[in-house]
């Protein structure tokens, strides 16, 4: 952000969301609870800096949460969170105070109101398109790709149900990646798809997630959903 400001501002300026990604796409696991939110702090810093904003999302770099995020997002006063996988279309509140162990079964901790947007290597066009030296062959066609995004999206359609339980499908793109011109392409015959569907929103996530806790306040959502219903219930790892 501190990088490119005027950038930020003007992608901010044309109506785009902005969400908290960290500070220098740090992995939370790798800090104690003190690093962690210092880390947390200083992206709330060049969000105030450079477009007087306080983001009310957050998207962990590398996916990946420590044992202390939920506690720092709810601390911070985050409303959602795009970092996990626990369904493929649908959000979930997120649970505060799991318990794993090698040798016992998973112990569910207590939803918070932290909605989960969920996201899924599928949908990131790192993965099959960038080239990396030794480890990700990358450079995919852009036509296979292309069939796996439109299938996940008909699949999101075809279960989106009118019980106020939505569907939500977040791709996640990078500039560096996504911005070839075959793959630019690919993407607006994506979109053309998308969009040809009723009842199709294009929409932040801050928007999404407002609509879907009206329609599934936490209390409610949770006795539709057994494996919250009871924290400290058991489940098979």
């Amino acid at each position: 952000m501190y990088a490119y400001p005027d950038l930020v501002r003007r992608i901010h300026g044309s109506g785009h969301e902005l969400g908290h990604h960290g500070w220098v796409h740090e992995n939370p696991p790798k800090f104690d609870r003190d690093g962690e939110r210092r880390n947390l702090e200083r992206g709330f810093e060049a969000f105030d800096k450079v477009v007087g904003i306080r983001p009310r999302g957050y998207r962990s770099p590398a996916w990946d949460f420590s044992e202390n995020t939920i506690d720092l997002l709810l601390e911070f006063g985050f409303d959602y969170d795009s970092s996990c996988m626990g369904n493929d279309v649908h959000p979930y509140y997120l649970r505060q105070g799991d318990k794993a162990s090698p040798t016992e079964p998973y112990v569910f901790g207590e939803p918070v109101e932290l909605v989960e947007v969920p996201v899924t290597w599928g949908l990131d066009d790192f993965p099959p398109f960038e080239f990396v030296w030794g480890s990700n062959a990358g450079l995919a066609s852009p036509s296979d790709i292309e069939e796996i995004w439109r299938g996940d999206f008909d699949y999101a359609y075809r279960h989106a149900g009118s019980d106020g339980e939505g569907a939500v499908y977040a791709l996640t793109m990078h500039p560096q990646v996504i911005g070839r011109g075959h793959r630019m392409l690919m993407l607006e015959r994506l979109l053309q798809h998308m969009s040809g569907h009723d009842g199709v929103v294009f929409e932040t996530i801050s928007e999404f997630v407002d609509r879907w806790k009206a329609a599934n306040p936490l209390d409610e959502w949770r006795t539709g959903h057994p494996e919250y219903a009871e924290p400290g219930s058991r489940g098979a790892s």
